[in-house]
């Protein structure tokens, strides 16, 4: 067979601007604003001037008295600059139905089945005038600031009402918000709503980024913002402190101090440790936040990222849990040693696994305000003084998560409690029939998004298929933010159109689920780069077949139910799954 090609000019970083109605000119008003304006331009790299992320990574909006600007629970890709108006953000969980929420947009029953013969009959065909699928429209997570699916504003109704029924903070020009959840890759934890008709710059997190990296006092500022306006809201959404007045929350935020371990950017450092053969040197490379055996001077909270409990055993370690975000540690030797006036040490060491952010509460806050007002369903379970050989805490943890310690010790060596969809095959029941690849590649135009092989524990195997991670570090270096969240479902989504095939995504993604396959045109041709005649490259991955009827194709194609979607972010649903197949 001959392979034809034809050729196009190669995509660049910044071909496609934030906002294509941005001119120089308007770039450079930006630069009288506060904080580009206390900016110094030479501090930027001439690859990444400050004037071209303004160009080309911002954007004006312009809201009205009502309209929502971010909703609470949404995951945002970008952060605000409010440069005239005034808006509100409260933190109170508004009604779906007032927020305007949209479900997903859901492929009709005809064009779901349409796909049988509609596929293009060559791999990785793209309209290389639309650059995506024929007849398909990709949709960017930058569409519109409040859904990821439809360009409209939602305006609440009786907004002084809400605001008065929930507590809420002002914001006025000048301030920046929505940050950390662009940068951190999390839903946001608030809604802002215009009280005024506001103007604003919309930045999205590439440039965010790059202004946080080369100016250190921006980054000094919006650090010390976080932890002044999201801590309270933090330590209320936490069962251990349920019921606790605003005094004592008040108290304990002021007493609080933040903690982080490891790198943003941990894919690097995974990929080094994963070469090491010793087992114990790659859990000791794993930061220690505390150690087994010493005196338990406060309680840990994990505010992002995950982390080890474990236990020395001979010359290396036992793992017994893992912890995710919102979890506390210290709980049980802190109320035993204040309830039975015996001074106990901590039963675990806790390890950071990847990047972990933790907050730290002294004894002295805990014992005055957290400890006599524990819920009863806090309360832990006392320490006998024959636990030194951690024998019963291991039955404790066991008992807890009801996860075998190899299988334990599979999920995190391979970091794979990462997942929230994790492709889970029962390798006793799966029969190689590949119905499962036919069935992606049908809901893919052709193109399968996974591949049918994978690490594995025994029976288990987890295949080469994007997990949706909890924290997908493969949207750290995007340079045009073409890989992020689906605001409205969370899944990670590659827009096709903004992908400039530098396989960045591709080469920070630690289980190798993404992929980079050169594309075709609509007549079959292998399309390359016009100034280096080297193919054009896209990356593809799972995304979840958010487009189609039903859920995941692989899933509901599989004749004899040997894969599932699974939850790994917290060992629960895992543990409940193995219990239901009889494991």
């Amino acid at each position: 067979m001959t392979v034809t090609s034809s050729s196009m000019r190669r995509p660049q970083r910044w071909d496609q601007p934030f906002d294509p109605h941005m001119t120089d000119a308007l770039a450079a008003a930006l630069l009288n604003i506060a904080p580009f304006s206390q900016m110094d331009p030479n501090r930027f790299p001439p690859r990444i001037p400050l004037l071209g992320i303004l160009r080309n990574d911002c954007r004006y909006v312009r809201c009205q008295p009502g309209e929502i600007i971010v909703r609470e629970g949404d995951y945002g890709n970008s952060a605000f600059l409010l440069v005239e108006g005034s808006a509100s953000a409260t933190v109170e969980r508004l009604p779906n139905e007032l927020l305007g929420r949209a479900k997903s947009r859901k492929l009709s029953w005809w064009e779901s089945v349409s796909q049988l013969w509609s596929n293009p009959k060559m791999a990785e065909v793209r309209n290389t005038d639309l650059g995506n699928y024929p007849g398909r429209e990709v949709q960017t997570d930058t569409d519109s600031r409040v859904s990821g699916h439809e360009r409209t504003s939602i305006f609440i109704q009786d907004l002084p009402r809400v605001l008065i029924s929930g507590k809420s903070a002002k914001l006025v020009a000048g301030d920046l918000f929505g940050e950390m959840a662009a940068l951190t890759r999390t839903p946001r934890t608030a809604t802002v709503i215009a009280e005024s008709s506001c103007d604003l710059i919309e930045i999205r997190w590439q440039g965010l980024r790059e202004l946080l990296k080369y100016d250190v006092q921006l980054k000094s500022r919006l650090n010390e913002r976080y932890r002044q306006n999201s801590l309270n809201e933090l330590l209320r959404a936490t069962p251990l402190l349920r019921g606790l007045s605003d005094q004592a929350i008040d108290e304990i935020s002021e007493a609080a101090t933040f903690g982080t371990w490891g790198t943003f950017d941990w894919n690097h450092q995974f990929q080094k440790v994963q070469q090491c053969t010793d087992d114990v040197e790659r859990i000791e490379q794993e930061p220690l936040i505390v150690c087994e055996g010493d005196y338990p001077n406060g309680l840990i909270f994990v505010r992002s990222g995950f982390v080890r409990l474990s236990k020395k055993h001979g010359v290396g370690h036992r793992t017994f849990a893992y912890l995710g975000k919102g979890a506390v540690y210290g709980v049980r030797e802190l109320y035993h040693n204040w309830r039975c006036g015996k001074q106990h040490p901590l039963l675990l060491s806790l390890r950071a696994i990847g990047y972990v952010d933790t907050i730290h509460l002294p004894t002295e806050v805990a014992e005055k305000w957290i400890l006599p007002n524990l819920p009863v369903d806090q309360i832990p379970a006392p320490i006998s003084d024959s636990q030194g050989n951690g024998q019963r805490e291991r039955r404790q943890h066991q008992r807890e998560d009801l996860l075998e310690t190899s299988l334990l010790e599979f999920l995190l060596e391979n970091r794979l409690i990462n997942g929230t969809q994790a492709m889970l095959v029962d390798r006793n029941r799966c029969t190689r029939c590949d119905d499962c690849v036919r069935a992606c590649a049908t809901a893919h135009a052709g193109n399968p998004r996974f591949v049918r092989s994978g690490l594995a524990n025994d029976n288990w195997m987890i295949a080469h298929a994007c997990m949706h991670c909890m924290d997908p570090v493969c949207m750290i270096g995007c340079p045009t933010g073409a890989i992020g969240r689906d605001e409205a479902t969370g899944v990670i989504r590659i827009n096709d159109s903004t992908c400039i095939g530098c396989g960045t995504c591709a080469n920070s993604c630690p289980y190798q689920n993404i992929q980079m396959v050169p594309i075709r045109n609509v007549q079959g041709e292998v399309v390359l780069g016009d100034s280096d005649q080297q193919p054009i490259m896209k990356a593809t991955k799972c995304d979840l077949c958010l487009e189609q009827l039903g859920g995941p194709a692989c899933q509901r194609a599989c004749p004899h139910d040997a894969l599932v979607r699974i939850d790994l972010t917290a060992p629960g649903p895992l543990a409940k799954f193995l219990k239901g197949a009889g494991v």
